[in-house]
């Protein structure tokens, strides 16, 4: 096989997979697992909520800070909501809720542990 040869066989094989993918995507989840998304979402809001309080308790956080993570899981709950709001969730809609769960539980551990003290 030439170069390509390959070439065109590893574009044609990407092309399958993006469209069999996008598909997927825009496929709502089953209501067992949309469920257990929902839950598991409202659950991981709990504790981000709660690792904020004792980040602002603690003196970890800043009251900006804290403005601002509080403002980032307002954020969350709009966007949970409206991938809700039509009654299915797509597995692309749970997706995007659990990257924006994710960067907001890395930007909680980084201002907690920055070392910022209030009042400084």
């Amino acid at each position: 096989m030439t170069h390509l040869q390959k070439s065109l066989f590893a574009s044609a094989a990407l092309a399958c997979g993006l469209v069999a993918f996008s598909s997927h995507a825009a496929t709502p989840l089953p209501d067992g697992l949309a469920e257990r998304q929902a839950a598991r979402v409202d659950q991981r809001q709990d504790l981000q909520s709660d690792r904020i309080t004792q980040g602002a308790t603690s003196g970890q956080l800043t009251a900006r800070e804290q403005a601002r993570l509080e403002h980032q899981q307002r954020k969350i709950g709009r966007l949970e909501r409206r991938t809700e709001a039509d009654g299915q969730v797509t597995y692309r809609e749970a997706a995007r809720v659990e990257r924006a769960q994710d960067h907001a539980s890395r930007s909680i551990a980084r201002q907690r542990h920055d070392r910022q003290r209030p009042g400084h």
